[in-house]
């Protein structure tokens, strides 16, 4: 056995195994952060072949695609002191790769930890009525304080949506004859609105009247009229107005 042949299909084996652990492929949505003997090459590879000298360098794949992180629910204690349960959904991708590895261990647990204290904080200052009718301004505050914070880290906070408010049962009472109250307000002031329509209806017609005598027997046979089209045994007999004033001054009489 030669072992001039033997070292040199040894050395292209070695050579092969080398060549395959250099290349590597990354998708694009994918980037390849570098370390080089320890320190970390200043600007990230990637998309497609990257070429990894290991065991001199080492790489760590950071995606760039959205995430979408659901908070679980936070208990929150309002401004005019009602606990409720708030869960949150938050939108954030990375922008700088590089930040993302060296400036932070782990950059969703610590997007999704500041995002959890954020929501409580912030909650924690208005009251419970600006939390049921506010939520886009709500939302964009959050987005702001949580993007800040995650900037240094490389990582870009584009939303944050307060998805549900869980209330408890004894506010849900409260709130419930809360808007049934309201709603017998409202029922009463269009009833009282319409009864005075009505009644400046009805003088504007006594003028009328008044000005023609005839018009109140017409609008007794109307009357009559509208009361025979039902099977009513009631029947009414309209007597004139000078009549009444005779007879009633005959007996005064």
């Amino acid at each position: 056995m030669n072992p001039l042949g033997s070292g040199l299909g040894i050395a292209i084996i070695i050579a092969i195994f080398l060549f395959f652990k250099w290349i590597n492929i990354l998708n694009e949505y994918e980037r390849a952060v570098i370390f080089r003997l320890g320190r970390v090459l200043p600007e990230p590879k990637g998309p497609g072949f990257v070429f990894v000298f290991w065991p001199i360098d080492r790489m760590i794949k950071v995606s760039l695609r959205t995430v979408v992180h659901d908070i679980p629910p936070q208990d929150v204690i309002t401004r005019d002191n009602v606990s409720v349960k708030v869960n949150a959904v938050v939108y954030f991708r990375v922008m700088g790769p590089v930040r993302a590895v060296i400036e932070v261990e782990n950059y969703i647990y610590a997007t999704s930890q500041l995002a959890q204290t954020t929501l409580r904080s912030v909650l924690g200052e208005v009251e419970l009525d600006e939390l049921l009718s506010h939520r886009e301004k709500l939302n964009l505050r959050l987005q702001t304080i949580i993007d800040q914070h995650s900037d240094p880290w490389g990582v870009k906070v584009s939303m944050v949506e307060v998805k549900h408010v869980d209330l408890p049962p004894d506010m849900q009472r409260a709130m419930a004859k809360q808007a049934e109250a309201e709603r017998e307000k409202r029922a009463k002031i269009i009833h009282a609105e319409g009864e005075l329509e009505a009644s400046k209806k009805l003088a504007e017609a006594a003028a009328v009247m008044q000005k023609e005598p005839v018009s109140v027997q017409l609008r007794y046979l109307q009357t009559l009229t509208e009361i025979s089209t039902d099977n009513a045994s009631t029947i009414v007999f309209p007597i004139p107005l000078e009549i009444m004033n005779k007879l009633i001054g005959s007996s005064g009489a």
